[in-house]
């Protein structure tokens, strides 16, 4: 099968492979809602780019602590997708993302990113305008449609 992909690949451009692990977090085991990462006007998923040795669930752990300050539990995997796209500082980048469900347990920390808002979204709004890139709308799609919660 296919990995789903988003985003359009210039012919003329070289682009930097970045693995990430992101995460589809709902609000006390209902699809109601969904925890995300505001960055001025612009949502994201919890979690970010791997670094070098990291498996999908310590760079999970590592992002949702500096993002929002939580631990979390009950990892599930929900889909692999790739975008391509330009970065903030104008580089080519297609990122190949791994999307896993987590269930929010206990605030440990003051988030590090203090650029970085944690915001509960209706998750009945349109995914495409809110969410920047296509590839998390997707993934929040699957698991709107695969969480049995």
């Amino acid at each position: 099968m296919p990995i789903p992909t988003f985003g359009s690949k210039l012919e003329n451009l070289t682009y930097k492979k970045r693995k990430g692990a992101y995460a589809v977090v709902f609000e006390n085991h209902s699809r109601m809602r969904l925890g995300l990462i505001r960055v001025n006007h612009n949502y994201f998923l919890l979690g970010g780019g791997m670094e070098e040795g990291e498996t999908d669930e310590q760079c999970l752990r590592r992002e949702i602590l500096e993002e929002v300050g939580y631990t979390f539990k009950n990892i599930r995997y929900i889909g692999h997708a790739l975008q391509y796209l330009i970065s903030r500082d104008g580089r080519p980048l297609m990122n190949d993302g791994y999307f896993y469900a987590v269930s929010l347990m206990e605030k440990v920390q003051q988030p590090v990113e203090t650029d970085h808002f944690f915001e509960w979204v209706n998750s009945d709004r349109s995914l495409e305008t809110l969410m920047v890139r296509e590839q998390q709308a997707w993934a929040i799609q699957q698991a709107l449609i695969t969480e049995h919660i």
